[in-house]
């Protein structure tokens, strides 16, 4: 039962070791252990506000960042604008263009039609005209007694330059 209750000098050393190693531990382990327990709450202090500093400066930057973004939709939205007007005008003037050119093309068509007619009646009334003129001289020529055959010669000539038209 010794075992069980301890005797008084035990507990005596026992307190006396215990005080021996607090006071040593208390003069020289302590301050040491305060002074790192200080500088690691400092340091974690100074992440922390370093933290806090880059998590305002992140946010700042991204405000920035969604400025910039809705400036650069912004301005390609106006090129975008500026390149529909810019290709209209020029769908435009090519349609206007094209205009004034089917345009010439009809009135010069339509000229050298009007030449060409005007050439060919030319030429037909020069043909009648060379026509009559070969059919009177030919009646001239042939001075028939008789006036009937004078218009049957006639008639035959006709015929003649009807056959000859036709060609």
């Amino acid at each position: 039962m010794q075992l069980l209750t301890p005797a008084l000098g035990l507990i005596v050393w026992t307190l006396i070791a215990f005080l021996l190693a607090f006071f040593i531990l208390k003069k020289f382990a302590w301050p040491a252990i305060i002074i790192a327990l200080n500088e690691r709450e400092k340091t974690i202090a100074d992440a922390l506000a370093s933290a806090e500093r880059v998590k305002k400066e992140m946010a700042q930057l991204q405000q920035e960042n969604e400025a910039l973004m809705a400036k650069a939709r912004e301005e390609r939205a106006q090129m975008l604008k500026e390149a529909k007007e810019t290709r209209d005008r020029m769908v435009n003037e090519a349609k206007e263009q094209a205009k004034l050119e089917a345009n010439k093309i009809m009135v010069d068509a339509s000229q050298a039609i009007e030449n060409q007619k005007m050439a060919a009646l030319t030429e037909i009334k020069n043909q009648i005209g060379n026509m009559v003129v070969e059919i009177s001289e030919k009646v001239i020529r042939r001075q028939l007694s008789a006036g009937g055959e004078q218009e049957s010669y006639i008639r035959q000539l006709a015929d003649d330059l009807t056959k000859i038209s036709k060609n």
